[in-house]
C-alpha cells in the first residue's frame, strides 16, 4: 500500500538507510488491507562499551537508551496517532501499535501483500522506512513491516548416517572438562518455530543417564513453544536442546521462541541479551540465512545486540550454514552466513568427525557434495576484519574484486549428518547433523569453562586468535567449495575444533 500523507510533509521525511530489502519473487496479490494491524519495534541509538566491562544491570543504567530519545519517539507516535505498547530502555526497543495504514503513513512505508508457493500468504515492504527529521539521528531501525522469513535452521537429518553420536561421546571426543557441568549457569537458545516436548526431553536425557535439563521457554512478540513434526523445525529445537543439556548438564536452559521474521530474531535476541531473570551467559544461534538476503540495518541492529552481549560478558555462538561456500545461493558467488559474520559472534563450522572415546582418527572438512550439505564459511561482504583476524591470514574474497573482510568460522566441530548425533524429535530418534549441533556444543562447552573458571569468557575470539593458543584441533584436509582447508585459520573451520581441556587450562593460565 502507498501510504497517505499525515501531518509530516514527505519533504521532512529522510529514508532510513539500510531499511530497504530487495523485494520478493514470489506472487504479488496487491496492497496491503490498511485495516490490518501492525506492530513495529523500533530502535534507537546508544553507546556500547568495550567487551566485558560491565553487568546487565550496569549496562541499562549507563548505556541504555537516553530519556529524551525514548521520548521524542514517544512525541512522534502521540502525533502520528501511534499506540506505544511497550519501552525498554536496556534494549534501545519502542514498541508501537497502530493499523497499517496508519502506521505506513507514519513511517512512509509501502506496503503489499505476497503469497509463496507453499500457499503461505505474507506482508513485504517495498523501498525504506522515512523518518521525520528529528528522529534521523535516533532512530537505527524500524522492524515489523515485513513479514518475509528472515533466516533457515541449519540442521540436516539424515536417516541412513554411517555413525551416530550421543552429544556426550562427541563430548568426551573433545575432551571437554571432566568435572565441570555448567552449574550455576544459563544457556539460551533463539529459535523461530518448532518447539519441545517435555516428555521426550525426560526420555532422551534418562537414556543418557542424566536429569533432565531446566527448561524454561520465553515468549517474544507472540510466539510460544509450538512443537510439531520432526521433520519441521523441531529437529532444530530438541537438537540445540538436547546437545547443549547433554554437554553441560548442570546449566538451565532458556528458549526463546521467536517469529521468523526480522523483527522477531533481532527481539528474540535483545531480550535474550538484556533478560535479568534468566541471565544467560551464553546464547546459541542455529538460525541464518546469506548476508545478501538481509538489510543492512538488521544486520547493523543485530551487530550492535551482539557488541552489547559482549560488553556484558555474554558469549554468543551461531551456526556458519550447511550449503558450503555459496551459502544456498544461485548467483555463482560465494557468501557467507549471517548472523555468523557478526564479528561479534562465534562462527561455528562443521567438520566430520570419526572418533572411538577419547581417541580421534579422523577429522576434516564437512562436505558430502552438492545438495547433501557442507559447511559454510568465506569472506563476509559487509563486515571488515576484525582486530582479532588481522594476524589470522584472513584472505580476500573468491568473488570478483576480491574484498576483504570479517573471515567465517571462526571454531568447527562435528556437522557432518553421516557422522551425526543422536536425537529423539517428537517421539522419533534421528540422527541429525548440520552447524546447527555446532553452535549449542561450543555453547555447552562455553557454559562449563565459565563454571569452572568463575567467570563469564563473554567475546572468545580475541583469546583464541592470540599467540601462542593451541587448544584447538587444526583441520586441514577438505573443502567447502570455494576455500580449502589448511594449517591456521580456514574458511572452512576456522581456527579448528575443540580441545575443551586444553581450552580451560589455557585460559586459566592467561587468567581470561
Amino acid at each position: 500500500m502507498a501510504h497517505e500523507p499525515n501531518d509530516l510533509a514527505d519533504n521532512e521525511r529522510v529514508p532510513l538507510a539500510g531499511s530497504e530489502r530487495p523485494l520478493p519473487n514470489d506472487e504479488t496479490l496487491g496492497a496491503v488491507d490498511a485495516a490490518e494491524p501492525v506492530v513495529v519495534s523500533v530502535y534507537v541509538r546508544g553507546e556500547i562499551p568495550p567487551p566485558g566491562t560491565c553487568t546487565r544491570e550496569a549496562f541499562a543504567d549507563a548505556f541504555g537508551a537516553a530519556s529524551a530519545d525514548l521520548e521524542a519517539v514517544r512525541a512522534f507516535a502521540e502525533r502520528a496517532g501511534l499506540a506505544v505498547t511497550d519501552v525498554d530502555g536496556a534494549r534501545r526497543r519502542v514498541e508501537l501499535r497502530a493499523s497499517a495504514g496508519v502506521l505506513a503513513a507514519a513511517f512512509g512505508a509501502t506496503l503489499y501483500r505476497y503469497r509463496r508457493p507453499d500457499g503461505t500468504i505474507y506482508r513485504a515492504q517495498h523501498g525504506p522506512v522515512h523518518l521525520p527529521g528529528e528522529l534521523s539521528q535516533i532512530v537505527t531501525g524500524v522492524f515489523g513491516f515485513d513479514e518475509r522469513p528472515a533466516a533457515e535452521p541449519h540442521f540436516r537429518p539424515r536417516k541412513d548416517a554411517a555413525r551416530v553420536y550421543t552429544p556426550v561421546e562427541v563430548a568426551n571426543a573433545y575432551a571437554f572438562p571432566a568435572e565441570a557441568t555448567g552449574a550455576g549457569e544459563c544457556i539460551g537458545l533463539i529459535e523461530l518455530g518448532g518447539g519441545f516436548r517435555t516428555e521426550d526431553l525426560d526420555v532422551y536425557f534418562s537414556e543418557l543417564a542424566r536429569s533432565t535439563p531446566v527448561v524454561t521457554a520465553v515468549s517474544i512478540d507472540g510466539a510460544t513453544n509450538q512443537p510439531g513434526a520432526p521433520s519441521g523445525p523441531d529437529g532444530e529445537v530438541m537438537l540445540d536442546l538436547e546437545v547443549a543439556g547433554a554437554v553441560a548438564p548442570g546449566a538451565r536452559i532458556a528458549v526463546y521462541f521467536a517469529p521468523n521474521t526480522d523483527q522477531g530474531f533481532l527481539d528474540a535476541v535483545s531480550t535474550a541479551v538484556h533478560d535479568t531473570r534468566n541471565r544467560p551467559s551464553v546464547i546459541s544461534i542455529s538460525w541464518g540465512s546469506a548476508e545478501s538476503t538481509w538489510s543492512a540495518q538488521a544486520m547493523a541492529e543485530m551487530d550492535r545486540a551482539f557488541a552489547a552481549a559482549a560488553a556484558i560478558g555474554v558469549s554468543v555462538t551461531v551456526a556458519a550454514g550447511d550449503n558450503g561456500s555459496s551459502d544456498g545461493q544461485s548467483d555463482g558467488l560465494a557468501h557467507v552466513d549471517f548472523p555468523a559474520s557478526s564479528p561479534h559472534a562465534l562462527a561455528c563450522g562443521g567438520t566430520r568427525l570419526e572418533a572411538q572415546g577419547a581417541v580421534i582418527s579422523s577429522e576434516v572438512v564437512w562436505n558430502d557434495g552438492p545438495g547433501l550439505g557442507a559447511t559454510g564459511g568465506g569472506v563476509s561482504a559487509v563486515f571488515a576484519v576484525p582486530s582479532y583476524q588481522h594476524g589470522a591470514g584472513v584472505p580476500p574474497s573468491v568473488n570478483p574484486g576480491g574484498q576483504r573482510g570479517r573471515g567465517v568460522p571462526d571454531v568447527a566441530g562435528d556437522a557432518d549428518p553421516d557422522t551425526g548425533y543422536r536425537v529423539l524429535v517428537d517421539g522419533e530418534v534421528l540422527p541429525i547433523g548440520g552447524t546447527s549441533a555446532v553452535a549449542p556444543l561450543w555453547a555447552g562447552l562455553i557454559a562449563c569453562l565459565n563454571q569452572e573458571l568463575g567467570r563469564p569468557v563473554g567475546l572468545l575470539q580475541p583469546f583464541l586468535y592470540g599467540p601462542g593458543v593451541s587448544s584447538l584441533h587444526d583441520i586441514t584436509s577438505g573443502s567447502n567449495g570455494a576455500y580449502r582447508a589448511g594449517p591456521g585459520w580456514d574458511a572452512c573451520t576456522g581456527l579448528g575444533s575443540p580441545d575443551g581441556s586444553a581450552l580451560a587450562a589455557a585460559l586459566r593460565s592467561a587468567g581470561a
